[in-house]
């Protein structure tokens, strides 16, 4: 494989976004008027001010427009409590921030009842970038954490019918080639069905939720959704229910069974960025006219860009991402030629008045991948009163992306094309779930106040293909 990032090329535009917008275009273009902020699928922008100044993503804003619920310290605390693990990094920093029923999945997980996670990736290009992997490092903690069935879907049609560039064989390759890089973030095979949309997908249930799915969503619903006009092609219209599919475990008879009866009752959480939440909210309109689940989900933030907290790493930049191909000499060049400061112009203005982390790429980063709360608390105290340069916070910046980079490219190179095979093959996956499920009667004791000690349920082991009775 040619290795794109050296000569600074890449594939093509990052799919559905205009030229003029990429997101480190719009710190270049420096408009004289504002521009507000704007995050779909397709563009990721936390606005310009007046004097051209590339704004960062408001997310609590976000929040409100796209009526989520924020993550709080007491959902926090429930989280742990009933799984018994310390959340994750990305909870604890708000890195994870808001949700929708994530309260409903802890309930299942509580009484024992299945459920799993859906995630995917739109292929864009052969590789892809430590921004990317955000999302797929959270689905893997939640996997082993609730010890579920995950399927992960590749979007390589919807990144065709999106671009004008990309070539139906290229879209196809890059999802095999992407396949790879997600399995080496750690997936376990045992729980994991990775499938493109343009394999053998098609010909399955999965289809039958498409076309049920697409028949219930209107033109001006995508319209109004996505900010789509008669200029669009039909895929583009069509795709939202194709994403949708996979949030209903009927989809899926070989890992969950062929009973749609009992199967349409098995919900699904979606940890995804927050750009992707309009598709799911159409979801969620029309699951219950399927006689289905609706899928909870759970937002995360972008990685910026090297350019700032105003837009993210884009797949069609080169010099706006840290890539999982990069060489330790790419990430060392790059922090420190291109990530935003949030330092002051000189050593003597930095001793004097400190940096500002709110807006210091490399230490945004480290709040990506340094898991030591309590490092990065003095790195951010030591910063923010001067007593830390610049040059000292890249410095530390690098070193954890090269560790992390060079961590992922070993693992990278044991995932062999027989190894990509089985997490696509259409087999039946085992989980165990929650281990020591409490009764119903219980756990709505637990939600009124009642103070009643419960003990441990019984384990139990479950092959998903054919799910067993309760005894």
């Amino acid at each position: 494989m040619a290795d794109s990032t050296a000569t600074g090329a890449r594939p093509a535009d990052e799919p559905g976004q205009p030229p003029k917008l990429t997101t480190s275009a719009l710190a270049d273009q420096a408009p004289a008027q504002s521009m507000a902020q704007r995050i779909t699928p397709f563009e990721v922008s936390g606005g310009v001010d007046e004097s051209g100044k590339l704004l960062p993503v408001d997310y609590e804003k976000l929040t409100r427009e796209f009526g989520a619920t924020p993550i709080n310290t007491e959902l926090l605390e429930r989280f742990e409590r009933v799984t018994g693990k310390r959340a994750h990094r990305f909870m604890r920093r708000g890195i994870v921030f808001s949700h929708r029923d994530l309260g409903k999945i802890l309930d299942r997980y509580e009484k024992g009842e299945p459920f799993y996670l859906y995630t995917g990736r739109g292929p864009s290009s052969d590789s892809m970038h430590v921004g990317h992997s955000v999302p797929f490092e959270f689905t893997k903690f939640l996997q082993d954490t609730f010890d579920c069935p995950l399927v992960i879907q590749l979007t390589d049609d919807e990144k065709f019918m999106h671009s004008k560039k990309l070539k139906l064989e290229d879209v196809k390759k890059f999802a095999l080639d992407n396949a790879k890089d997600i399995i080496a973030i750690g997936f376990d095979p045992s729980k994991t069905f990775i499938f493109n949309d343009t394999g053998g997908i098609m010909g399955t249930p999965f289809f039958d939720n498409v076309i049920s799915m697409a028949k219930r969503i209107t033109a001006n619903q995508i319209y109004g959704t996505f900010g789509f006009n008669s200029g669009n092609n039909v895929g583009e219209i069509f795709f939202c229910a194709v994403q949708s599919a996979p949030a209903f475990a009927t989809s899926f008879p070989h890992i969950f069974g062929d009973n749609p009866a009992k199967v349409r009752s098995i919900p699904c959480l979606i940890p995804c960025a927050i750009d992707q939440d309009p598709y799911f909210r159409q979801c969620r309109e029309n699951a219950e006219q399927m006689k289905c689940k609706k899928p909870s989900l759970i937002h995360s933030i972008f990685l910026p860009a090297l350019q700032g907290p105003g837009s993210k790493m884009s797949a069609s930049i080169d010099s706006s991402a840290i890539f999982l191909t990069d060489t330790p000499n790419q990430i060392k060049n790059k922090i420190n030629r291109f990530a935003f400061s949030g330092g002051q112009d000189t050593a003597e203005k930095q001793r004097e008045l400190g940096g500002n982390t709110k807006v210091d790429v490399p230490f945004q980063y480290m709040t990506f991948f340094m898991e030591d709360d309590e490092e990065l608390a003095r790195i951010k105290k030591a910063y923010e009163s001067g007593e830390m340069l610049t040059g000292e916070i890249k410095q530390i910046c690098i070193k954890y992306l090269q560790d992390y980079v060079a961590g992922f490219q070993a693992r990278r190179k044991a995932v062999t094309d027989e190894v990509r095979q089985d997490f696509f093959a259409f087999k039946q996956l085992t989980y165990q779930g929650n281990p020591n499920p409490v009764k119903k009667d219980s756990v709505e004791e637990k939600k009124e106040g009642g103070k009643t000690k419960v003990g441990p349920g019984h384990a139990k082991k479950m092959s998903i293909g054919r799910t067993k009775p309760e005894n």
